[in-house]
């Protein structure tokens, strides 16, 4: 197997030992696992693994329900992981005993064309045949490292070699190169976990070859901008598209800079980082704008109430990121990892774990949404929904969201050589391999409420731990056993080199003031107004919390300082932003002359991942900007 550049660090080296995580873990474990369980019984996702419906039965197959299965099962085995549960593993083993059972002697293995078109396999690009085996992959993998039953994996990896066959050697499908994007990072996943060359060969295959086959056509809703097949992946400059599929891409492509040092893949790969992150990226980290076909649309096209945002999409991004710090160490990264995960991923779930967002607005009007939805088809606009709900037609999301939750740590931290960088900030320790030994950290922090992060060291070495200083903290002091360190950063990470010693205290304070952000002019909803920051959230105002303040008139001063308290919503403590604002006095009539004089108000506002947890109500993340001339 070929060396990396840089080692990752996994859910498997650390464990969360307490703070935001810890509670979000143990909600997703008690509460999202089995709510995601019984709905997808109930919807039949599980009963089509018996590939025995015939036509006129209930809950016909769909072609993507084989991968909401087994995003599960990967989810669930990043809990099992972590704390054994023999209930939940024998409903794990029982979909695998499934799915062993109806796997074809050739190693075909998806419930629908099982069941429904068995003769169609392998015919339709845009059927997700090869994105279902990809998550099967990933599943199978996961659920080896922490079970240590190979059943899945063996599964998995008789399906991709006939997958290898038909695709890389015969030729035999009717086409090249999957129209929605996953198996290419899973076939990496798992070159990196088996060490067989084949899967790395496969992976590029499909990699390299996107863009280039006359055999991957356009198909009735779809172009080849859509599947990110306009042109070879080495020559796309900007992210088009459906944004799921071009993150997932764009994932792999970073694995195949990483594991064949391939600079000119690196170089691609930043090159469309660079586009997403300043022209196509809401400052909640959403990506996605519109609902046609799920996409990037155009640079600063990026509406408000229509927004789209999928959930799936930013966990994708942060996906995406976590590879591209792996490639170098640059502080952008995490600071977009963590941008979308503490905003656009977490707002995909509701603080009780059991319901869901697939689309993430930034600003919501009820009455706006009632009119449309009195209108006849046809006439309707798309509007995301304004609550939550149990499972979707398309739910992709809430099993993306366990997966993801549970393996949160792959975010902390990676080791290049002989320095560990600290990426995003959690309570957890665990154990990493540098190039001088293995070193023990355990992590103590209030992050994301608190800028205060504190490692220490509970084995002895020499090494640097780099600390990433994120974007948005304007003042930071670091110290190690309370004496001051003066170093300065290097893109986006300050290290500190000595011979630790256990015990060692490595601690970095950081500035959690209240911060005001205005967007690109070309930015044409968000033109004129400001969003509101504290470390790495992002607030919005929901209109429940501002009584009698109509929110889209609200003007802020945005030199002010503001005030934070503590919220419960929910049962949950969340931070609280006042802010003194000002509004017009409330009047019928339409158009009014121009008043200086403004009621004062005072403003509150929440993390934008907790709007819409109590009850449909208008919410926003940009207000208006109250401009003060400066005194002479």
């Amino acid at each position: 197997m070929r060396e990396e550049k840089d080692r990752r660090v996994t859910c498997q080296d650390l464990d969360i030992t307490g703070g935001f995580w810890k509670e979000k873990q143990e909600l997703f474990r008690r509460v999202t696992v089995d709510a995601v369980y019984d709905r997808f019984e109930e919807t039949g996702r599980f009963e089509a693994l018996n590939c025995s419906w015939k036509e006129g039965m209930p809950n016909k197959p769909h072609i993507f329900w084989d991968s909401d299965v087994v995003k599960w099962i990967e989810g669930a085995a990043y809990f099992l992981l972590k704390q054994k549960d023999e209930k939940l593993e024998a409903k794990v083993d029982d979909l695998v005993g499934r799915m062993e059972k109806q796997q074809w002697e050739d190693g075909y293995l998806n419930s629908y064309f099982t069941a429904v078109e068995p003769e169609e396999r392998f015919q339709r690009r845009t059927d997700h045949e090869l994105y279902c085996a990809g998550h099967l992959i990933e599943a199978a993998v996961a659920y080896a490292q922490a079970t240590g039953k190979k059943k899945l994996l063996e599964i998995a990896e008789k399906y991709t070699a006939l997958i290898d066959r038909v695709f890389r050697q015969e030729h035999s499908a009717a086409f090249d190169t999957p129209g929605h994007e996953e198996i290419e990072l899973a076939l990496y996943r798992l070159y990196e976990y088996t060490g067989k060359e084949s899967y790395r060969e496969l992976a590029e295959y499909f990699v390299d070859t996107r863009g280039t086959s006359d055999r991957d056509g356009t198909y009735e809703f779809t172009d080849q901008e859509h599947m990110q097949s306009h042109l070879p992946v080495r020559q796309q400059k900007t992210a088009e598209g459906h944004s799921v599929r071009a993150l997932y891409l764009y994932s792999a492509m970073a694995d195949q800079a990483r594991i064949d040092q391939d600079e000119e893949m690196a170089q691609v790969c930043r090159t469309l980082f660079e586009n997403i992150t300043r022209k196509r990226m809401y400052i909640t980290g959403g990506v996605g704008s519109t609902h046609r076909g799920e996409s990037f649309t155009f640079d600063y096209d990026l509406p408000e109430y229509t927004a789209y945002n999928e959930t799936c999409a930013s966990i994708a991004l942060a996906m995406f990121c976590r590879r591209m710090w792996l490639l170098e160490a640059d502080g952008r990264y995490a600071d977009c990892a963590e941008r979308a995960i503490y905003n656009t991923v977490l707002s995909g779930v509701s603080l009780s774990g059991d319901s869901f967002f697939y689309e993430n607005p930034v600003a919501a009007d009820p009455a706006r949404n009632a009119f449309n939805a009195s209108r006849a088809k046809g006439l309707q606009e798309h509007l995301p929904i304004l609550s939550r709900v149990k499972v979707f037609d398309c739910s992709c999301c809430p099993p993306n969201l366990l997966r993801f939750v549970g393996s949160i740590a792959d975010y902390m931290y990676s080791v290049s050589g002989n320095t560990i960088y600290a990426h995003c900030y959690m309570d957890a320790e665990g154990e990493m391999e540098t190039s001088a030994g293995r070193m023990k950290l355990k992590q103590e922090t209030g992050y994301p409420y608190d800028g205060n992060v504190r490692i220490i060291t509970e084995t002895e070495g020499t090494c640097a731990v780099a600390l990433r200083i994120p974007a948005w903290s304007e003042r930071w002091k670091v110290s190690v056993n309370g004496e001051r360190v003066e170093a300065q950063p290097r893109k986006g990470y300050v290290f500190i080199e000595r011979e630790w010693k256990c015990g060692d205290c490595l601690e970095l304070e950081l500035d959690m003031g209240i911060r005001f952000w205005e967007s690109n002019p070309r930015v044409i909803d968000t033109c004129g107004r400001v969003a509101v920051t504290r470390g790495p959230l992002v607030f919005c105002a929901e209109g429940i919390d501002n009584e009698e303040i109509p929110l889209r008139d609200v003007r802020i001063d945005p030199k002010q300082e503001g005030v934070v308290r503590e919220k419960r919503l929910e049962g949950t403590v969340l931070p609280e932003l006042e802010l003194d604002a000002a509004v017009r006095e409330e009047t019928d009539e339409l158009y009014l002359t121009p008043k200086k004089k403004r009621k004062t108000v005072k403003l509150h506002l929440i993390p934008y991942f907790a709007w819409a947890n109590r009850s449909v109500t208008p919410m926003t993340v940009w207000l208006l900007e109250e401009i003060r001339p400066e005194n002479k």
